[in-house]
């Protein structure tokens, strides 16, 4: 039976958990005022993150591309009493967006922003993570990965979103986009290291689980 994207959707937040009333907040503040606020994890991303990140029950997790700090609360969501959460992004403007949704949370603490290129600030980071939530620049997914993979113990996990490109992977003439992102897929899946899934959540969600 062929149905709509969007009533899928629809569909899927009906037959969810409602959505926390402050990453509601956050969602409308991004819609708002933010250019592509399409890139806000939403309602059930965030809660399927959130599930994951309970379930590892991570000491330490490394978020690369924080955006307005939606999927960062739904991570932290699942941080173990004394973990913390690393997250990067170059663009410290949002800042005061998401800083004070931080406060609002009661999870600041446990919650440290790097601002700056995490191709450069990944490796000031001292520690290995349990798990990684890869959504920044497309282009250097590679060059995240390649950066985090020893670092996470075994049995951590490495996230990645947007895999799916809109569908533009799957297509036999792919644009660049599309082009680099399978390229990354087939990196990922390839690799001994980790044993590796995608998701077709939302814009697709890679799962690598580090052996």
């Amino acid at each position: 039976m062929a149905f709509s994207p969007d009533i899928l959707h629809n569909y899927l937040g009906a037959q969810s958990s409602a959505e926390d009333p402050l990453l509601a907040e956050i969602s409308r503040e991004t819609f708002l005022k933010v250019q592509m606020p399409q890139m806000c994890s939403g309602h059930i991303q965030g809660i399927f993150l959130e599930m994951i990140s309970r379930m590892v029950r991570p000491r330490r997790i490394l978020e690369i591309g924080t955006f307005t700090g939606y999927a960062t609360l739904c991570l932290a969501k699942g941080l173990a009493d004394d973990g913390i959460i690393h997250t990067l992004d170059i663009n410290e403007e949002l800042e005061p967006l998401f800083s004070k949704y931080f406060q609002r949370s009661g999870m600041a603490d446990k919650i440290k922003f790097i601002p700056g290129n995490a191709l450069e600030t990944i490796p000031q980071i001292e520690g290995n993570f349990d798990l990684v939530f890869i959504d920044a620049d497309k282009v250097n997914y590679p060059h995240y990965f390649d950066l985090v993979i020893d670092r996470v113990n075994p049995g951590g996990y490495i996230l990645s979103d947007n895999v799916l490109r809109d569908g533009k992977v799957l297509s036999e003439n792919k644009d660049k986009d599309g082009l680099n992102m399978h390229h990354y897929n087939q990196k990922v899946a390839t690799d001994p290291r980790v044993q590796t899934v995608i998701v077709p959540i939302r814009d697709g969600v890679s799962f690598a689980r580090k052996l």
